[in-house]
């Protein structure tokens, strides 16, 4: 069997989530004290996680092009 046009997608990168393990910690404190508003046992982890987001850069996302883009593009094909 020949394939004459064969694409294949590229891998993607692991995307970088650098506040889980907090997350994750406060979540089961959550789920184990009942304690939503983490004012008793589970402040610590919510000032764990609330410095993990302030410390953490932000993601940068890749650019995509706009529809007004796509349409200016088919515009000059159609002209």
């Amino acid at each position: 069997m020949h394939i004459e046009r064969l694409k294949v997608r590229p891998r993607q990168a692991a995307a970088i989530r650098p506040c889980t393990q907090q997350f994750a910690t406060m979540l089961a404190c959550w789920s184990a004290t009942n304690d939503l508003m983490s004012t008793q046992a589970c402040a610590d982890s919510a000032k764990a996680l609330l410095q993990c987001m302030r410390t953490a850069p932000a993601p940068t996302r890749k650019h995509k092009p706009t529809i007004n883009y796509h349409l200016a593009r088919l515009g000059k094909t159609l002209n």
